[in-house]
């Protein structure tokens, strides 16, 4: 998997190789981030063999005793060969504690690249925010796009590997193992007790794990759907567990914060603001959702609008969702000062189903690109000017607005 590149990202990083700003790469666990850090380190093998490189990985016992930024400074330090530039890779960031200080110090030497990694939005935008304003670029990383999946997998754009991605998702593990539902889940139901324990429970010190866990599935079971504080402790209340609305959403930001899921806002395009009641909630990995869930052919129509969903954002598109008095745009994007207006939908053969997704977009008085993105095999010239798009094509040929 090391071999395999993510040029994606490649291309994000590269302008900034070798130049005094501190590059975070951040993402959910076990999409990739070590690896990349791996493939950063072997560019300078080939492109600046002359510098001399340190690697640390917090997941490694080898670097257990580097516990806080003191002792981050001390190691790398010890190691410098001369008093020129150095290139120090830190893989998962957030186990050090006060990390943030011994990256000023580095920093401010000018004399360190420095590259780090961490699996938690709040400490690695939060501290850096405050104590490193203008020193830093942040890139995320996400599971595999659907072409980084064909490539990992050694699969053709077929309608087959398309079912075998959004049934199991892109985390880059799985090219090792058999592509079974039983030998999968498992693997990922592994993974999302370590995002659990890890990122959310032990880092903000939960004692009620059961909760949470239920408010993972519950919110595995309506992705793509409004959802808000009072809405989630209604459905507690009915199970007859008790939380405040301001708990909930406490809960909520530490599941975003771990990457597990997304929650967008929705757009007013009417009144041309963001409105701050009612988001949609989505999953960083399906295949992590469909451990939880189980993978249900009534759910596709989510599915396929949240594999959209990560398709934009990994291509750096900001996303919200669209309100046009009481109709809605599945995903308003914006990019470049440029916007694309798209609806999502399993098939536009039912006639009440194309004039809904079809009539929503010809609302919009504006002249930027409309899309419906579907399912349906067959491809279809623009209709009324809004250009219908095939899933499998949408992904692996849509890139830029």
């Amino acid at each position: 998997m090391q071999n395999i590149q993510r040029p994606i990202y490649l291309q994000k990083i590269k302008p900034y190789i070798r130049k005094n700003l501190i590059k975070v790469i951040v993402g959910q666990r076990r999409v990739g981030k070590s690896f990349f850090l791996k493939q950063i380190s072997n560019l300078f093998e080939k492109d600046y063999p002359d510098t001399p490189k340190i690697f640390i990985n917090k997941e490694d016992l080898e670097f257990d005793a580097i516990r806080n930024y003191s002792d981050l400074v001390s190691y790398a330090e010890s190691r410098r060969k001369n008093n020129g530039l150095h290139a120090i890779f830190i893989d998962e960031i957030q186990d050090i504690e006060q990390f943030e200080k011994a990256l000023r110090h580095f920093q401010t030497k000018g004399n360190w690249d420095i590259y780090c990694t961490g699996s938690n939005a709040y400490l690695l935008s939060g501290e850096l925010a405050t104590y490193l304003s203008g020193r830093y670029i942040e890139i995320q990383m996400y599971s595999l796009s659907y072409n980084e999946f064909l490539t990992f997998h050694k699969l053709e754009n077929k309608a087959q590997s398309f079912n075998t991605y959004i049934k199991f998702g892109g985390l880059p593990y799985l090219i090792h193992l058999q592509l079974e539902e039983l030998i999968v889940y498992d693997y990922l139901k592994n993974i999302f007790r370590s995002i659990l324990f890890k990122d959310i429970i032990g880092r903000h010190n939960i004692r009620n794990a059961a909760f949470v866990e239920r408010l993972c599935m519950y919110i595995a079971d309506n992705i793509g759907q409004l959802v808000s504080a009072k809405k989630i402790t209604d459905y507690l209340k009915s199970q007859r567990i008790s939380f405040s609305n301001n708990i909930v959403l406490d809960y909520l930001s530490y599941l975003q914060n771990a990457f597990l899921i997304f929650a967008l806002k929705r757009n007013d395009l009417k009144g041309k603001r963001i409105l701050e009641i009612g988001e949609k909630i989505y999953f960083h990995d399906l295949g992590l959702r469909n451990a939880l869930n189980g993978y249900k052919q009534n759910d596709i129509s989510q599915m396929l609008e949240n594999i959209v969903l990560l398709h934009l954002l990994i291509y750096n598109y900001e996303v919200t969702i669209g309100k046009l008095g009481d109709k809605e745009i599945d995903f308003v994007c914006d990019k470049n000062n440029k916007r694309i207006y798209i609806q999502v939908t399993l098939s536009l053969a039912d006639k009440n189903v194309r004039e809904r997704e079809i009539g929503n977009l010809l609302l919009i008085n504006d002249n930027f690109r409309k899309i419906v993105v579907t399912a349906d095999e067959l491809s279809e010239p623009e209709t009324k000017g809004i250009e219908i798009w095939n899933i499998r094509k949408f992904l692996s040929t849509f890139f830029q607005s």
